[in-house]
């Protein structure tokens, strides 16, 4: 209803403006020009207005550079992400030099060849020279472009064997993320959506032997300076890996594996105490105390104070809580990094402790006496076992 409302609320502004354009058209002299084709007078404004908007324009996009440059992110934590953002970089020069120019030139011919009564506009229907010059210089730009981004495409996605990366696999699901590191083989062992059930939440097939060392965990822990191979599955709709702070990101398809690869350089540690890092976290935590102000004052809950760390997040809309997919990454050294993965259980030990937590209530039931005595009376029924069993396996 109030939809409605606003539709006819809107409807009759503009009905009103219409009259309101009438009236003002009949209050004008005998003697006005209302004429609807443009005079030299209306030729003249339109040019200068032209020429004011591309003036405006390039002030304001070299304002915002100025401003706003420093959300730029930092150089990249990956040892591709120099590549990449050469690219970017060039591939925006382009773009921006091409755009002064052509914009420019068209905004003040407007200004300059406006109408006018005496003046008399050169026409001729082709101009082969012209063609010719920009059509091939596009061309060659966009090959030039084209055949960089495809070398350096390659340099990235192409990790090598010999180089031994870590194996991991980035699991995707509405709306979190798990890691599945591929153990002391460095093999992650077969998985399928038909085989998830209860703590198995990735589907792993535990009767795979290259399975029983994989770690599944929550949180991702990456050691500096080795190569990264991820292998990303998704378990219901379209996901996307989006690494900012490495320069990475891959379509997470359901039913298909995609993967990516790189080295991390800078460790968690090392970012933070990075001058562009203190100053973000500053910026940041000074907002936050000035809108507890505010909160304190209403009596809400106060907002806590930022700390800065690598996170995986989720680039597609993928549903409701979209915005909360995200997994906490940590660089660390290497020795670091094997001290946290032995404190990881595997997979092997998970569904054990599993299968063993299940069969528990059984035995104790089995070696129950089969005679009738009161004390028999208290032993659980075949029903009441199975009942405990579902409960403990939900």
């Amino acid at each position: 209803m109030t939809v409605f409302l606003v539709i006819i609320v809107l409807a009759l502004l503009a009905v009103t403006g219409w009259q309101i354009s009438k009236i003002f058209q009949l209050s004008q002299s005998h003697d006005a020009d209302t004429s609807q084709v443009a005079n030299d007078k209306d030729n003249r404004l339109n040019g200068i207005l032209m020429l004011a908007f591309v003036i405006f324009l390039y002030v304001i996009t070299i304002y915002c550079f100025w401003e706003y440059g420093r959300f730029y992110l930092p150089p990249a934590s990956a040892e591709h992400g120099a590549e990449y953002d050469n690219l970017m970089f060039i591939s925006i020069a382009l773009i921006m030099v091409v755009q002064v120019i052509t914009q420019g030139l068209l905004h003040f011919f407007a200004y300059k060849y406006k109408g006018k009564k005496t003046q008399k506009a050169l026409f001729y229907a082709d101009n082969d020279k012209l063609e010719f010059i920009w059509t091939i210089i596009p061309v060659i730009v966009l090959a030039g472009l084209i055949i960089y981004g495809l070398f350096t495409w390659s340099d990235i996605m192409n990790v090598s064997d010999e180089e031994d990366p870590l194996v991991i696999e980035l699991y995707a699901f509405q709306f979190d993320w798990r890691a599945r590191y591929s153990g002391e083989d460095n093999t992650l062992g077969k998985a399928n959506v038909r085989f998830i059930e209860g703590v198995n939440m990735l589907g792993v097939d535990e009767s795979d032997p290259y399975a029983k060392d994989d770690v599944v965990v929550s949180e991702l822990h990456l050691p500096v300076n080795r190569p990264v191979l991820f292998k990303f599955r998704s378990q219901d709709v379209l996901h996307s890996a989006y690494f900012p702070f490495f320069r990475a990101q891959m379509n997470v398809v359901p039913g298909m594996i995609t993967q990516f690869g790189f080295t991390p350089t800078v460790t968690t540690a090392e970012i933070k105490e990075s001058e562009y890092m203190r100053d973000k976290v500053r910026s940041v935590n000074e907002f936050r105390n000035e809108k507890n102000k505010e909160l304190i004052a209403e009596g809400e809950p106060t907002l806590d104070a930022y700390e800065f760390d690598y996170f995986l997040l989720c680039n597609k809309i993928c549903g409701q809580a979209h915005y909360n997919m995200q997994m906490k990454i940590i660089v660390e050294t290497e020795e670091e990094f094997n001290a946290w993965m032995a404190e990881q259980p595997t997979f092997g030990s998970t569904m054990e402790d599993k299968s063993e937590n299940v069969d528990r209530p059984e035995d104790t039931a089995g070696d129950a006496p089969a005679d009738d005595s009161e004390e028999n009376e208290e032993t659980p029924n075949e029903s009441d076992v199975v009942a405990v069993v579902n409960n403990e396996q939900n």
